[in-house]
């Protein structure tokens, strides 16, 4: 019997709530989305906006940054997509009031590649990925959607949406 769901191959990472273990995140991210074909540019978009949601993690979701707490990363690696997950079981947070706390629009005050990884999150994570959705409550998780484009034309269908649990 044929089943209508798109083949995807799940690959997991579970890391201790420290900053020296983030490399590995953006490591494993690095590898999927070079296999899959995106171009460097693109690997290096993944790359920080997972670094960023890894970072936010480890910074705000636990009381200690002693390890004895997890940061999960799941990739799923579809034909046209790359659908990553960033969840811990920390506090959570209002998205309404996170993205209220910036005013002004980044892109009037620097240029992308003055853009370095912490303290900007939210917004790196919605500006360099297709699609996120970040789900609270017990934990935060966060799904960021990159689309493969093979054609090399790139829309701008970037979509923002959340998920209180």
């Amino acid at each position: 019997m044929a089943s209508n769901q798109p083949a995807v191959d799940v690959i997991s990472l579970t890391l201790p709530n420290r900053v020296e273990y983030l490399g590995v995140a953006r490591l494993l991210v690095s590898g999927v989305a070079n296999r899959m074909g995106f171009s460097y540019e693109e690997i290096e978009d993944i790359k920080l906006a997972v670094g960023e949601a890894c970072t936010n993690a480890v910074e705000h979701a636990y009381e200690s940054e002693d390890g004895t707490y997890s940061l999960h990363l799941v990739c799923h690696v579809y034909e046209d997509r790359l659908l990553i997950e960033v969840s811990d079981q920390g506090k959570g947070f209002s998205i309404e009031d996170a993205q209220q706390q910036r005013t002004t629009p980044l892109m009037e005050v620097m240029e992308e590649d003055e853009l370095e990884e912490g303290g900007l999150g939210l917004f790196l994570i919605q500006a360099l990925m297709d699609e996120v959705v970040f789900h609270t409550g017990a934990g935060v998780s966060v799904s960021m959607t990159k689309y493969l484009r093979r054609d090399g034309v790139a829309g701008d269908d970037r979509t923002i949406s959340k998920n209180q649990i």
